[in-house]
């Protein structure tokens, strides 16, 4: 089934109406999104953190101050997305600086000092894995150029697939200007999330045990100078995500003789 056809079917059971579960559903955001980045939270472990503000034993604390910020970001994202507040420039670099908040580090570089806490852009080169990402000189024209054309694009009709498709390029091409020292995965998956929100779309979350695969398709869409290669793995992870939501509603609505609910003892 596509994409489109299970938004449809998982707006039409009122899914997110369920209470709680826009909670539920942003926790799990911010877990996979920060244990891509090197978070060992467990989602449970997340869970406990956001709702009571228990850091789990055992565990650097700089993992969950990266878990409370990210979750930080995420409600500032969601907040203007559903404000309908414009895409800028300034919008991203204050998205960026809560995700760095508690974490940033501060860059020393020929052209001066950079503070990643602040959603500074970087002001030197950088690399990640087999990637190469263009020049500091630049980051701020390739970033003022890419919010124009998100919002060009957000001020046109568009079908529920291209709102998607948008939302996917979006989250690409952020990530692949890769405009701060710290940050960049997230900021671009909460550039997608804001953008999906906008639309009142379910939100896409990239599975932290699907990692490789994320990384692959990045790189792949590189390579092949083909934006089909994301859409379709984001494709494939939000209609999992979907899938596995209608599942859990079915499952625990479906009639049976007991109605629904088995006690265990």
């Amino acid at each position: 089934m596509d994409c489109v056809k299970l938004i449809a079917k998982y707006n039409g059971l009122g899914i997110a109406e369920v209470i709680d579960h826009d909670k539920f559903n942003l926790i799990a955001i911010d877990h996979h999104s920060t244990r891509i980045e090197g978070s060992t939270l467990t989602e449970i472990e997340t869970q406990v953190l956001i709702n009571e503000g228990r850091t789990p034993n055992g565990k650097p604390l700089q993992e969950s101050l990266m878990v409370t910020d990210h979750h930080a970001a995420l409600l500032f994202t969601i907040r203007n997305a559903r404000a309908k507040n414009k895409l800028s420039v300034t919008l991203l670099q204050q998205i960026n600086a809560l995700v760095m908040k508690s974490t940033g580090k501060v860059y020393n570089t020929m052209l001066g000092t950079v503070d990643s806490a602040t959603g500074a852009f970087r002001k030197g080169n950088v690399t990640a894995g087999v990637s190469y990402f263009p020049n500091f000189d630049k980051v701020e024209r390739l970033t003022g150029d890419l919010v124009a054309k998100l919002n060009d694009e957000m001020g046109k009709p568009l079908s529920v697939e291209e709102q998607l498709n948008l939302s996917f390029d979006a989250h690409f091409n952020l990530v692949s200007i890769h405009p701060y020292y710290d940050g960049n995965g997230r900021t671009s998956r909460l550039l997608m999330n804001y953008i999906q929100a906008y639309y009142n779309l379910p939100l896409a979350n990239v599975k932290s045990e699907n990692k490789a695969a994320y990384i692959q398709a990045l790189v792949d869409t590189r390579a092949q100078e083909n934006i089909q290669v994301f859409r379709d793995f984001m494709n494939r992870e939000y209609a999992s995500l979907l899938d596995k939501e209608i599942e859990k509603f079915e499952e625990m609505n479906k009639p049976s003789k007991g109605g629904g609910f088995t006690f265990l003892f």
